[in-house]
């Protein structure tokens, strides 16, 4: 039997793509298949919107699969970043809908996505020091400023859904994200495209790029485990 694809495509009549994280038995943990088909899904939308999801309401993604050995979780890791990048420099509008965990890599797949929909039980973190890693640092100040930024990465604390609004870590908070997320594709998909990908190419205009540049060069220079998940 063919293992499983950990993404499930969905194109949608009106011009979107949904893209669910699809590997429910370890929580979406991120392995180099799971990156790959991430990447590949993104970069070949045939229309202006993504939303990005999970199967599994518990967990829009744990973070890095803990049962890769230290080279391949790196290589992971150095992939992800690659990812990220993708995923900011793409014209491409990315609208991430969240529930349950989401953690490490996962918790940057969330930041790196364009809009954030999460649900009342989403739990956000950003382990990272404590692991000899920054985790989140090149985006978090653009979305919830220098200080909080500084708090939600040296503290690793979780985040509730309701926090994560306030400090703007999410943009909306509601009952179905999927359906939400989706609801709002459809809509975008209906505005003018030239004008879609101008906007996101201003609201961009800031100095993550570099920040993002500086976190992969630091973590892809340490040699030990990279456990971004719990």
């Amino acid at each position: 039997m063919a293992d499983q694809e950990p993404v499930r495509i969905v194109d949608h009549p009106s011009g979107y793509r949904t893209l669910l994280m699809d590997r429910p038995a370890v929580r979406n943990a991120i392995d180099s298949a799971l990156v790959h088909a991430l990447t590949k899904g993104i970069l070949s939308a045939p229309g202006p919107v993504v939303v990005l999801g999970s199967t599994d309401s518990t967990a829009f993604s744990s973070g890095a699969d803990l049962k890769l050995e230290d080279p391949e979780r790196a290589a992971v890791s150095e992939s992800l970043y690659a990812l990220y990048q993708e995923m900011t420099a793409t014209p491409t509008i990315l609208v991430a809908a969240a529930s349950g965990h989401a953690i490490g890599g996962g918790a940057q797949l969330l930041i790196a996505s364009d809009l954030r929909f999460g649900s009342a039980g989403l739990t956000i973190r950003f382990p990272g020091p404590g692991h000899g890693l920054a985790v989140g640092a090149w985006g978090l100040p653009s979305l919830v400023g220098r200080g909080k930024a500084m708090d939600l990465c040296l503290s690793m604390r979780a985040v509730g859904a309701q926090e994560a609004l306030a400090i703007g870590l999410i943009d909306r908070l509601v009952e179905d994200p999927l359906a939400e997320a989706q609801h709002y594709a459809a809509m975008v998909c209906a505005l003018d495209r030239g004008a879609v990908e101008t906007v996101k190419r201003v609201v961009r205009i800031t100095s993550a790029d570099a920040a993002l540049a500086e976190e992969r060069t630091r973590n892809s220079a340490w040699s030990g485990a990279i456990p971004l998940q719990d």
